[in-house]
């Protein structure tokens, strides 16, 4: 295998940490979530840094973190789905390993973010306009960066997983 990481990204809700974590035992390559990252050491969670720093203060703290871990060998990362937004990340995330972009629709992200309170950007009276926002401003984001594009819609884990292998060794063969 050619890369030397991996690097998930996508919307909140489109499964970049369970599809890494499987991925980085199918390969034997180290797990990290960038928020899990900074939720360790800052010993705080997401929403109560929103709360305190504000979404900038929070996306300050996610720039270091992937300047770090991109620097890394081996890693399979997954980011926060606003990772992209922040050219710094952008340009580590493309010059450091393979980008995989993980995507799904509108619906099945709802579907699958409307019980979790952990998303502090959901926490709206309309969690599906602000997830249609969120897709509107970041897919082009997404898709810039990715050297790889998944949909998860209707994939599970194992069959998202053995794609992303295969796509991942096509790249390694081009």
């Amino acid at each position: 295998m050619e890369a030397k990481n991996i690097f998930l990204v996508g919307p909140m809700g489109v499964g970049k940490t369970t599809i890494g974590r499987q991925l980085a035992k199918a390969l034997t390559m180290r797990f990290v979530d960038s928020d899990h990252e900074i939720e360790e050491r800052t010993g705080a969670d997401i929403p109560w840094i929103f709360d305190i720093e504000g979404e900038q203060g929070f996306r300050d703290r996610e720039s270091a973190v992937i300047e770090e871990l991109t620097k890394l060998n081996g890693i399979i990362l997954a980011t926060g789905g606003g990772a992209v937004l922040d050219e710094r990340n952008r340009t580590h995330l493309m010059n450091n390993g393979v980008v995989v972009y993980l995507r799904a629709s509108l619906e099945k992200l709802l579907q699958r973010t409307n019980k979790d309170r952990n998303r502090p950007l959901l926490q709206t009276e309309n969690p599906k306009q602000k997830i249609q926002e969120i897709l509107t401003q970041r897919d082009p984001l997404y898709c810039m960066v990715a050297d790889i594009i998944i949909d998860t819609e209707r994939r599970n884990v194992s069959n998202s997983v053995k794609l992303i292998l295969s796509e991942i060794k096509k790249l390694s063969e081009a």
